[in-house]
């Protein structure tokens, strides 16, 4: 065979990959998304955390914006957000829920949808163009959201009170406000912008996410949850035991009452 031959046949390939590439391209291609990233001294691990979301959704196309919340932090957390190309914010108020409200008046309109992301490196953002496939071919979801529960290899990393506790509030969740999870305070989730424009969260602690829950249910739509993997965060825990609390009297303050009856009509039922 001669070089020239060689040569041309070599072309074609390479025109052929770059074709089965566009394709690839266009039918993975995610739409425009805001990351929402709430952070304080989280100087250790927001570094990894914007790497990996680059790395795993630059290929897929798509404008993104990353939106880092920096709650007063006494660290390096915002200023390595920033050369990381985040849009950081200055939190006004304290928590995780005034983080959140405060992020979504910086959303872009040209968004269609959000992505929830803790600033911990606890979430592998790997599974992001998943759910975005997710809820992109069912217009009935409003969100998809991480469960951290559905991965053997995840569970075997919470301690077993943590796990309990959990298993608990998802059960008062199902009663008291009718929304059925397994990972009801999944850090990792993705929402239809449309349902967060006009929204204003009351929670201004880590109850931001069951009150989202019941946001999104109560405008409709169902909640989709995909295993995830999980890993041991990196820099100091934030979650305390009395926020179990405050996110147990958040579910409490959203009691359906009619919600709450069909549940307990329904175990009455079964049993």
């Amino acid at each position: 065979m001669s070089t020239e031959t060689q040569l041309n046949e070599s072309r074609i390939e390479a025109q052929r990959y770059e074709t089965a590439s566009a394709e690839l391209a266009r039918a993975y291609c995610i739409p425009s998304l805001a990351v929402i990233i709430p952070a304080l001294n989280e100087a250790a691990g927001i570094f990894r955390t914007i790497l990996e979301l680059k790395q795993e959704l630059q290929e897929f196309g798509g404008k993104f914006t990353y939106l880092v919340v920096d709650g007063h932090s006494t660290d390096e957390t915002g200023h390595i957000a920033h050369r990381l190309g985040a849009v950081v914010l200055e939190q006004e108020g304290v928590g995780k829920g005034d983080a959140f409200r405060q992020a979504l008046a910086h959303i872009p309109e040209s968004s269609k949808y959000v992505v929830l992301m803790d600033a911990d490196f606890t979430y592998p953002a790997e599974h992001i163009p998943e759910m975005v496939n997710l809820i992109e071919s069912d217009p009935s979801i409003g969100m998809v959201s991480g469960n951290r529960f559905g991965n053997d290899e995840s569970r075997e990393l919470f301690k077993r009170s943590f796990y309990l506790g959990n298993r608990i509030l998802a059960l008062a969740h199902a009663v008291a406000n009718g929304v059925q999870m397994r990972d009801p305070l999944s850090g990792l989730r993705v929402v239809r912008y449309d349902l967060l424009k006009d929204w204003t969260p009351k929670a201004e602690g880590f109850d931001i996410e069951v009150e989202l829950n019941h946001h999104i249910v109560n405008r409709g739509y169902s909640i989709r949850e995909i295993p995830i993997g999980y890993r041991i965060r990196v820099g100091d825990k934030k979650l305390r035991r009395r926020d179990g609390l405050t996110i147990l009297h958040r579910m409490l303050s959203q009691t359906h009452v009619m919600n709450f009856l069909q549940v307990i009509r329904t175990n009455t039922s079964i049993n």
